[in-house]
């Protein structure tokens, strides 16, 4: 063997090393789920329209909502009308509730809002979906690094069908929140902490749920050799987060006005914590079934709800209950499989909504809630794992998804 070839096996065997990361299928998946999700927005919006919700004018504000016609305001429903005016007029503009809806998702709209000559519609539709975008990227990431190429896809596919999914190109501030605890655990894992604590405390201006990552990234801190360190760089994020309340503070002279603003929709802190909202929501379950099996359009089993007929008010009641259920037993597996800090990130972001149930609605969008709880679906790709299994959950996730775009469009009320 020559001295020439000795010198170049090496550096052959070098580039071999260089293999190419594994085709990402996230922004394919992305394009066609939100492509269909819109298209059956449009379809029923179009076909349904004498089903429109007949108290819609009640929720609706045209002045904000209507912006380029149906193909982008089909997007703009309930809570909607809140970030838009938030953005559009500022906090001062939007008296009431308007404190208990975050700064940073009507602050980012009302930037590009601004930018595109006042089309706020459409610039939170593009934050939304940008932010969307840039989640599930993330998400296959830290899912391939556990669960390899193929359990990657699916917890992406199965957050991409879940069947409150429609949220993530809505007006609403899912899809940010989603984008800001991955990259928390992102950066985290990375150990790059005063970075994870800047994604955190935007997460903590962005949902009241926000304060859900800070033990489970103080745990990762934790097992570091520089602890002391880690942790402290981890504390940027509840400074972030002080801005709001001293906004609030100096605005309208109640710093805490973000959580006294809950009750609007009926929300109580329960003594029982976590534990009470679960109490209540197997009483209203209970009550539910009660009220199927009568079959009964005229008395009442829930009596918290009057204005909305009884067997709708136990169907949505059951609802909640078993996506509770469901999304306990994947917490469970979350912890088992993942480890703690991503257990205990999806037990505290339920434990939270759950400490202040609703009078009337005691597990009040829990569902939708869900869908920004990000280990939940890497432990339904652990359970995916089977084909049947596989199967079973995209086709039942995506009728009910269908089932919850036609409601949406018609302003039902969702999750």
């Amino acid at each position: 063997m020559s001295a020439g070839q000795r010198v170049r096996e090496p550096r052959t065997a070098r580039r071999e090393l260089l293999l190419p990361r594994a085709w990402n299928p996230a922004p394919e998946i992305f394009l066609w789920t939100r492509a269909a999700i819109w298209t059956t927005a449009l379809f029923a919006l179009f076909v349904f329209v004498p089903n429109r919700h007949p108290r819609a004018g009640r929720w609706d504000d045209p002045s904000l909502t209507h912006d380029l016609g149906a193909v982008t305001d089909v997007w703009a429903r309930w809570d909607s009308v809140w970030f838009l005016r938030i953005a559009e007029h500022g906090y001062n503009a939007a008296t009431g509730a308007a404190s208990a809806f975050y700064p940073l998702y009507p602050g980012a709209v009302a930037v590009l809002g601004r930018d595109f000559f006042g089309h706020y519609v459409l610039a939170g539709i593009l934050v939304s979906l940008a932010a969307a975008f840039g989640s599930f990227l993330l998400l296959h990431r830290l899912a391939e690094e556990r669960l390899g190429a193929d359990g990657a896809r699916r917890a992406v596919l199965y957050l991409a069908v879940f069947p409150f999914a429609l949220f993530l190109q809505a007006v609403y501030s899912e899809s940010l929140y989603l984008l800001l605890t991955l990259a928390a655990f992102v950066l985290a894992e990375r150990r790059q902490f005063l970075l994870a604590g800047g994604a955190t405390g935007l997460a903590l201006l962005t949902r009241p749920t926000g304060f859900a990552l800070l033990p489970p990234l103080a745990l990762l801190a934790w097992r570091e050799r520089r602890r002391a360190q880690a942790l402290a760089k981890l504390a940027l994020a509840p400074l972030l987060f002080a801005a709001y309340p001293l906004y609030l503070w100096q605005a309208e002279g109640d710093p805490w006005a973000f959580a006294h603003a809950q009750r609007l929709w009926s929300r109580h802190l329960s003594p029982a914590g976590p534990l009470g909202g679960i109490w209540d929501g197997l009483r209203a379950g209970w009550a539910g079934v009660e009220q199927l099996a009568s079959g009964s359009h005229t008395h009442v089993y829930w009596t918290a709800v009057q204005d909305t007929d009884p067997i709708r008010a136990a169907t949505i009641n059951l609802e909640n209950l078993a996506f509770l259920v469901l999304f306990v037993a994947l917490a469970v597996v979350a912890w088992r499989r993942f480890g703690a800090a991503y257990g205990l990130f999806a037990a505290l972001s339920l434990a939270i909504p759950l400490s202040v149930p609703s009078e009337r609605w005691p597990l009040l969008s829990l569902p939708r809630f869900g869908l920004t709880i990000f280990p939940l679906f890497l432990a339904l790709a652990v359970i995916g794992g089977r084909p049947r299994v596989h199967t079973a959950i995209v086709g039942v996730s995506s009728i009910l998804l269908g089932v919850a775009v036609v409601q949406w469009a018609l302003w039902q009320w969702v999750a």
